[in-house]
């Protein structure tokens, strides 16, 4: 059972910036890949970001150029670093691991993102 810990939400203004990290209880190379997902109030959870783990990147089309997904494997954490900030980025952003093989799925408990108009 891997866990998973974000830190670093919180509210700013529209235009910001914000660093969201997660760290994880094992090595992160050991996983197949890493992301991060946000679920606004309403609204469905949808993919942000991911990295897999031989470095292919993805992002969803609505944060592309904005955000930017890294880790640091001797810290076995994920970071989501946001820039420019948007009202329409609010939600509960959750740090997301995969292993392929036997397949798991794990979820952190996220952390609110608020930004105001």
């Amino acid at each position: 059972q891997v866990q998973l810990v974000e830190s670093g939400g919180g509210l700013v203004q529209a235009g910001g910036a914000l660093r969201l990290s997660c760290v994880a209880s094992e090595r992160i190379f050991s996983l197949n890949a890493m992301g991060w997902y946000r679920q606004a109030p309403g609204k469905q959870r949808e993919l942000v970001a991911r990295i897999s783990s031989g470095g292919s990147i993805m992002y969803s089309d609505s944060v592309k150029g904005r955000f930017t997904i890294s880790t640091d494997s001797a810290k076995n954490t994920v970071y989501l670093q946001m820039a420019s900030l948007k009202p329409e980025d609010t939600a509960v952003y959750y740090c997301n691991a995969v292993r392929s093989v036997p397949f798991r799925d794990y979820w952190g408990q996220g952390t609110q993102v608020t930004v105001s108009s």
